[in-house]
């Protein structure tokens, strides 16, 4: 397939403005085939529903942003805030403020300075840090992939012990295991909103340098890319995207990793236009998981990590099933 043109590509980039903005207005309104909500009703939903749908789009998002910044890092295309460990320390940093903030009231201020997003941050930094520790860098793809699933376990159960050691945030926790929008309130839509904001400029400043990778490492430093600085940006980009979507929504797997192969599946595109592309196409697959959430079993409902994680994997099989098997028959 011969690469998209420009026209194209702002063609693609219009159309999934438009499929977003029609998707928000749908969830924002409170609409269900179950139910007809009168005026007074919309107004009340305004408040919960409209909130709700924005920062699921912005979660969306921030996670596919985060996806698409680590394949072309670390120039593997299962690179994935998930697989590398990075929402599960992102988990362990909010599960660790939540733990400090109920058994010790001395250190509850200090902590709640910090904030959910500052914990989830600094734990989505450590985690990378320790994948590429561990990995020893980013030479094997394998290795690196390996690293980050024993981070994500180690990680994960971490939060798990610091969640039964206090179990009154049990239930809190439980719902952040399994990923949920519930929670989302018009100042968790501004603290995503500045994050993804702040990620993507940092990002599209770098993807001259991500195209420069794709051709080697060697070939990026003779063509004049500081690649240690850029590597420290991008992989603070990442971890401030996944740790402002998983303090928000708690941990929603395969957005990040489904949504730039989804983009790279319309054709070849550079860096540029895969990181806008994939955010859009990131945020407008979480929002559809989302009201899928709110109406399968209405009016109780889903948490979207589970319909996430079920049409991510499931896509992911498929991709398998369409490769050729490592031997050289077809599957």
């Amino acid at each position: 397939m011969r690469p998209r043109t420009a026209a194209q590509l702002v063609a693609l980039l219009v159309l999934g403005v438009a499929l977003v903005g029609l998707g928000l207005a749908i969830g924002s309104m409170g609409w269900s085939p179950w139910t007809h909500a009168d005026d007074t009703m919309r107004m009340i939903l305004w408040d919960i529903r409209a909130p709700r749908s924005v920062g699921a789009w912005l979660a969306g998002a921030l996670l596919a942003l985060a996806g698409a910044i680590a394949q072309g890092l670390f120039r593997n295309p299962l690179a994935d805030p998930y697989l590398l460990g990075c929402s599960a320390g992102a988990s362990l940093g909010v599960a660790a403020l939540l733990f400090v903030i109920g058994v010790s009231p001395a250190a509850a201020a200090l902590a709640l300075r910090i904030g959910m997003t500052g914990a989830a941050f600094a734990g989505a930094v450590g985690a990378v840090l320790l994948t590429l520790l561990l990995a020893r860098g980013v030479a094997q793809s394998l290795r690196l992939l390996l690293a980050g699933v024993v981070v994500g376990v180690v990680l994960g159960s971490g939060s798990a012990l610091l969640t039964l050691m206090n179990p009154d945030i049990l239930r809190a926790m439980q719902a952040f295991m399994l990923g949920s929008t519930g929670f989302i309130g018009w100042s968790a839509v501004q603290v995503m909103v500045g994050a993804l904001a702040l990620c993507l400029l940092v990002a599209l400043a770098c993807s001259r340098a991500l195209d420069a990778l794709t051709l080697g490492e060697d070939t990026a430093r003779s063509l004049g890319q500081r690649l240690v600085l850029i590597r420290l940006l991008l992989i603070a980009a990442l971890s401030l995207a996944t740790g402002a979507a998983v303090a928000q929504c708690g941990l929603i797997a395969f957005v990040g990793l489904v949504a730039p192969h989804l983009v790279r599946s319309w054709g070849p595109t550079t860096h540029g236009a895969l990181l806008l592309l994939s955010s859009l196409t990131g945020g407008a697959l979480l929002l559809a998981a989302d009201i899928v959430a709110r109406w399968v079993i209405a009016p109780q409902e889903l948490p979207v990590g589970i319909i996430t994680a079920l049409l991510g994997g499931s896509y992911l099989l498929w991709l398998m099933h369409r490769r050729k098997s490592p031997l050289g028959g077809a599957r």
